[in-house]
């Protein structure tokens, strides 16, 4: 049975859409993960996150630190060291990402064969066209 969504009447949804759409980014929504387990220094990022490069991780980060969603903080050391952590923000983000994330793990087999089926049927409606 299909839960319902809360009742929030939303005044004003202005930005919404550019926020969810930066959320819903493949790149952010790992670099939240791996920071909600632990502190993080760029290199240990960029090899827990697989195929990311190193122009786009700059990016993520710069985006999420101006949104507020991590802090970044410079050792003065030699060279300087530079980690970064999810602020309390990020960490309120972290779960309701992680269900996310749940869900689409649990229902990528039936998505994936939805995703053929309908293929399917649209090539057969091209070919009757024909």
């Amino acid at each position: 049975m299909p839960m319902p969504l809360p009742d929030h009447p939303l005044p004003d949804c202005t930005g919404v859409g550019d926020l969810l759409s930066r959320l819903g980014d493949k790149w952010t929504v790992q670099v939240i993960v791996v920071l909600h387990r632990r502190t993080e220094r760029f290199n240990n990022l960029r090899r827990g996150i697989p195929g990311i490069s190193r122009q786009m991780l700059t990016r993520t980060l710069r985006n999420l630190e101006g949104d507020g969603l991590i802090d970044r903080t410079v050792h003065p050391t030699n060279p300087p060291q530079v980690e970064y952590a999810l602020t309390a923000l990020g960490v309120s983000l972290a779960e309701p990402l992680r269900m996310l994330a749940t869900w689409a793990i649990d229902h990528r087999v039936a998505i994936r064969d939805n995703r053929a089926c309908f293929e399917r049927r649209m090539l057969e409606a091209v070919d009757r066209a024909d």
